[in-house]
């Protein structure tokens, strides 16, 4: 898509800039306090931007602003020339091996307790960085800027802008809390009419495991159903049914008890995905380097 201006000067990119804190933040204050300058500062520059172009970057509604598909465009950009100047800056000043600045990691709200201690690691191996940590179940937009290191399971991600490295192998199984065993036995293959079970309250997940559920266990003996992963953990480990925990997890849980041995077909693939465009930027490299060093250490380990 081609944009109506015919030179740059150093308010256009002021106004760019301000405009990409915008439509990555989703806010006028937050990109104010990002930016250390007024919320109308921020406002003037989204306005003239718009006028310089002569279209439409943002909908603006009551919580917010929402980049069209030009302000898509532009975030996509916008956050690659920022990286990119902060690389060319830190080698003019001496520092292109310097690992600083804002990283933005995405992954399943499941791998949340085994990587927060690795990224406190590596914060506390760059002192410079700084942290975003985004759990959800949709995609984000790499090529958009809305993350630089995204950890997706199931099949191969295929976007050709993407570089796919595989990243560890996740498996899951059955566990049950201690006082639920107490109450209810062990868990016999085939005899789920005697059980609970605790699952996702939308049943068309594409976590095999959770596949495997929809088709097997009875609807009538899914008693407890969760929106989010971090619930459904929370009523397993209350007693209310068998749920789906990775094995390490479960495992590590003395309050729990390991109902059935872990299946093939309940296992997932999880990739590391970086966009083309900053891959090779210190930040990612050193972070990509550091993820793969910590799960060649749990494998072998």
């Amino acid at each position: 898509m081609q944009y109506g201006f015919d030179y740059m000067t150093v308010d256009t990119w002021d106004e760019i800039r301000t405009s990409f804190h915008v439509a990555k933040l989703g806010t006028v204050s937050g990109a104010a306090d990002a930016l250390g300058v007024h919320h109308a500062t921020v406002i003037r520059h989204v306005d003239a931007l718009e006028a310089r172009l002569g279209t439409k970057l943002f909908q603006r509604h009551a919580r917010g602003y929402t980049p069209t598909e030009a302000g898509l465009d532009l975030l996509q950009v916008a956050s690659a020339t920022e990286d990119q100047f902060t690389q060319l800056v830190g080698r003019i000043r001496g520092r292109g091996s310097d690992v600083a600045g804002e990283i933005i990691v995405t992954s399943l709200p499941s791998l949340s307790p085994r990587l927060a201690p690795l990224l406190r690691e590596f914060m506390e191996a760059h002192p410079d960085i700084r942290v975003r940590f985004l759990t959800d179940h949709r995609l984000f937009k790499l090529e958009y800027g809305e993350a630089h290191v995204a950890i997706r399971a199931g099949v191969k991600p295929d976007q050709p802008d993407n570089i796919v490295q595989p990243f560890l192998t996740e498996h899951q199984t059955l566990f049950a809390a201690r006082d639920y065993v107490d109450r209810y036995g062990p868990l016999v293959d085939g005899a789920w009419e005697d059980h609970r079970f605790v699952g996702p309250d939308e049943m068309n997940s594409r976590a095999p495991f959770f596949r495997w559920m929809g088709e097997t266990i009875p609807a009538s003996r899914i008693v407890y159903r969760a929106s989010q992963y971090r619930s459904m953990l929370d009523a397993i480990r209350a007693g209310a049914g068998i749920g789906f925990m990775s094995v390490p997890d479960g495992r590590e849980d003395d309050t729990l008890v390991e109902m059935m041995e872990p299946r093939e077909d309940w296992v997932s693939q999880l990739w590391l995905v970086t966009h083309v465009d900053l891959h090779r930027t210190a930040k990612v490299q050193t972070l990509v380097t550091f993820l793969k060093q910590k799960v060649r250490e749990w494998e072998e380990a």
